[in-house]
């Protein structure tokens, strides 16, 4: 593989056909715009300012069904990680290693979520450096991802456990980082492999947005400010195998749309609305790859979001959303048929331009540079 050949997808942001061009951006990699030389069973990938440097540093969770290890990335500060440390002494089948304040501390901690193996957290000293702490959740679960969010707006964050064949958990945090309080959501059949949080209903408390895999249904699970979830709203065909979602306002409504990534058949929107919500879809991606990853960035700062779809088998894909979330221009994001099992956006050398990570499995971890044309 030769990551020392420079890869630039330009985007090109049209406001009528006339037009070229109204802004030109790329998207740049190389050798060494990569997590180290590890070519590893990589789950998933988070990324924040681990040591109060001003610099985003990524954590990467390794294993998925065979123990792994976990890692640091440490950020140089242009967005070069030239340090790397591991995430504990026991390697885990780690699916989700995901950042927050989880002890009201000021700094960030890990939540490690693994797959028929205890999940624990890790303590942060505010310098980068962290210790294992307790376990939470259900030991021994089939657990797929880990959502992050003060659910109860205690000011506490707490942990969603996503677990595919078995009830999914909410683990409430009594202030301090301590997790015993749990509560179940969904159903104990349910497949679901990954859950976003959003007040997708606009009534000043947090829902949760559910992607279920196995041809199961997907739903949006109303919170009524008690944390109970009885009330749901379906969204998709009823049988689709969604592997990850993402929520925005793509069209500027003020109302929030899921897009959704799926296996073996089209990527789609489902637009919000007050009175049928997410009845009003819309097919972005046509392709029926193994879409696994999806996220959304205003890549081309044209204040709407933008798409980027990681696949399993196929190059990935950059949707750039032309004003309306009605109209999408398709980029290839690569030319490697990589099987990204995570993508998500973030500023790692502070230009104020973001740029995009991969979690690739059993491939080399890259990240790309977004900038603006001179």
């Amino acid at each position: 593989m030769q990551f020392n050949r420079l890869i630039i997808v330009n985007i090109l942001f049209c406001f009528v056909c006339q037009y070229v061009l109204a802004q030109e951006y790329k998207l740049v990699t190389n050798g060494r715009l990569i997590l180290g030389t590890y070519q590893e069973r990589t789950a998933s990938i988070s990324c924040g300012d681990i040591d109060d440097d001003g610099d985003i540093d990524i954590i990467v969770a390794n294993g998925r069904h065979w123990p792994g290890q976990n890692r640091i990335f440490i950020n140089d500060g242009r967005g070069i990680f030239t340090v790397e440390r591991d995430l504990g002494s026991q390697r885990s089948t780690t699916y989700a290693a995901e950042l927050a304040d989880l002890d009201n501390d000021g700094d960030l901690d890990i939540a490690v979520g693994n797959d028929m193996a205890p999940n624990y957290i890790f303590i942060n000293d505010g310098q980068g450096n962290f210790s294992k702490s307790s376990s939470f959740g259900e030991h021994y679960a089939p657990t797929r991802n880990l959502t992050l969010a003060d659910l109860d707006q205690d000011g506490a964050i707490d942990i969603l456990i996503i677990n595919r064949g078995r009830a999914n958990e909410i683990c409430l945090n009594n202030g301090d980082g301590d997790f015993s309080k749990s509560l179940i959501f969904g159903t104990k059949d349910d497949s679901t492999i990954d859950v976003e949080v959003a007040d997708i209903d606009d009534d000043g408390d947090l829902d949760l947005i559910l992607a279920n895999r196995d041809e199961q249904p997907n739903y949006v699970y109303l919170n009524n400010g008690m944390l109970k979830f009885t009330e749901k709203i379906p969204f998709g065909t009823g049988r689709d195998n969604t592997r990850s979602i993402a929520v925005g306002d793509l069209n500027k409504d003020g109302l929030l749309d899921i897009i959704t990534a799926n296996i073996d058949e089209q990527n789609v929107i489902y637009f919000g609305n007050k009175d049928e919500p997410f009845s009003q879809s819309l097919t972005f991606d046509s392709t029926q790859m193994a879409s696994y990853s999806v996220a959304v960035a205003d890549l081309d700062l044209d204040d709407d979001l933008d798409i980027i779809i990681g696949n399993a088998g196929k190059p990935n894909v950059v949707f750039l959303n032309m004003g309306n979330g009605k109209t999408w221009i398709r980029f290839p994001l690569s030319e490697e048929p990589f099987r990204t099992y995570d993508i998500i956006t973030s500023d790692l050398n502070n230009d104020g331009l973001v740029d995009i990570i991969e979690a690739n499995s059993d491939e080399i971890n890259r990240y790309y540079f977004n900038r603006k044309k001179k």
